[in-house]
Formats: C-alpha cells, structure tokens, sequence
C-alpha cells in the first residue's frame, strides 16, 4: 500500500486541529521495532542530528505509507524531513521534564512544522511516558511559568505498543514524567516542514464534509468535521476561550483548504 491509502480524513483532520495530535501504529516489518531498541541500547553517546545515521533502520519509520500519509494530508505532499532529530532516552531514576512548547507559540493559523515522536518499544506508565495536554497548542505560556505547573486537567500520558509514531502540533505542550522503571525509555523526535501553501486539500476530503449543520444537543458527542471544529473543548475553557480558539480553528481549516482569502466567509 501507499501513503495515498493513508490519507486523513475530515475527521482525523478536524480532530488534530482540535488537540494538536494523531496517533499511528505503524505495521512495521516483524522484528525492526526489537532491532531499533536494541541499537539505542548499544550505543555510548547521544549522536544528535545523526541518529539516523547510527540507527539507518530509523528510515524505514520516517517513510512508512502510514506516516507518510499523515504528513501528506497535514504539511501537504511536498513537506520535508527537517534535518534536526533526537534521540530521548530517559534512564531508570530519572526525573520528569517540565512543561514545555518546542515552538514560540503566536497562535498562528498556519500547520507549517510538526512534531514526530517514534516508539520502538512499549512504553509503560513507570517508564516515563512523554506526557501531553490535548487542545493546548493555541496557548502561549512563558516556559518558567509552565515550569510551575504540574499534573493538569485533561493531560494525556503516551502510554503506547511499541511501532507508534505520535504526530503533533509543534506548539503543543508536553513534557515527560519520570521512569521509576528499571529500563531505559527510547523515543525518537522528528521534524517535518510544510515547504508551500495548499492550494487544494491534501487529505481524504469529502466536499460535503463542511455541509452538515450544527448539532447543539451532540457537543461533545460530535462525529463529523462541523461539530467536532464547533465544539471540540478537550481543556474544557471558558465560553471566551472557546470563541476564540473556534476562530484559529476555522482559519487552519481554510488555509488547509487552499481558501486564504475565504477565511473570514464562514463560522463553525
């Protein structure tokens, strides 16, 4: 199969605008998962920017149909592999890393970075699961004021199977907790940029998708793209905050569609 079978939908798409993350578990071939870990485990130093070339096997992950696919429908079908990437491994007995965002957060309506973090083996609770907060990528917080917080509402632990590439928002906040395992904890961090504008939508779009109506009585309940973008409300804010966050929803959405100029034309 290809990425083209990988295609988000309008309600894959309308969910990542909503918490800032997808989640894949990648049908890899058997045993690369295993073979990863075990290299990470070897090696005797961090080698930065060039785990992937330490670990070539890691490019199997990068250009899997289903990763591929995600990326297509979300930076368009000419994004890039960013040059910078790391390798996490969080030791037994280490702490947890404070809330943070990777990028500078001026809640701009335009998906031109991404976050993807690869998972060659099962993460547990006690293994120090990267920890993230659905909805918050709209949010601007200086980092030593997050650094105060600790558990929040509605925060996710990526307790995952092993094989999982997580995509996300590089403006999400995340952080990780502490591994009171007795086992290291690998994770490895990609980049991936939008290099041009859409000028159609790049994913599994359905042209009725946006026709349906506001269903005030589902709310929460919402399976479609128009209800979800309406009243998604993963931190549960206030009505203010949800105003406005349905506004930045509404421009990505556009811009996404290729509609720049028709953003101000149509209100979830």
């Amino acid at each position: 199969m290809t990425a083209t079978d990988y295609l988000l939908t309008d309600v894959d798409m309308a969910l990542f605008l909503v918490n800032g993350f997808h989640v894949v578990e990648l049908d890899l071939p058997a045993g690369l998962n295993k073979q990863i870990s075990e290299e990470l485990d070897g090696l005797t130093a961090n080698p930065g920017d060039a785990i992937t070339e330490s670990v070539p096997e890691l490019w199997q992950v990068v250009e899997h149909p289903q990763v591929r696919g995600a990326l297509i429908s979300l930076l368009g079908e000419d994004y890039t592999v960013n040059s910078h990437r790391h390798w996490h491994c969080k030791l037994p007995g280490s702490g947890d890393m404070q809330w943070h965002q990777d990028g500078t957060n001026n809640r701009g309506t335009t998906i031109d970075r991404l976050l993807g973090l690869y998972y060659p083996h099962t993460i547990t609770p006690e293994m120090g699961p990267t920890v993230i907060v659905p909805g918050t990528q709209f949010r601007n917080a200086p980092t030593d004021r997050m650094a105060t917080y600790t558990n929040i509402r509605g925060q996710v632990p990526l307790t995952v199977q092993a094989g999982t590439f997580a995509i996300t928002h590089y403006d999400l906040w995340h952080g990780t907790a502490c591994n009171s395992s007795s086992v290291k904890r690998h994770m490895i961090k990609f980049l991936f940029n939008r290099t041009s504008e859409n000028s159609a939508p790049s994913w599994n779009h359905d042209p009725e998708a946006l026709n349906r109506t506001r269903d005030w009585d589902a709310r929460d309940k919402a399976q479609d793209a128009v209800n979800i973008l309406s009243f998604g409300n993963p931190l549960g804010v206030s009505q203010s905050d949800h105003y406005k966050e349905r506004i930045i929803r509404h421009a990505c959405w556009q811009e996404l569609m290729g509609n720049r100029e028709q953003q101000e034309e149509r209100r979830f």
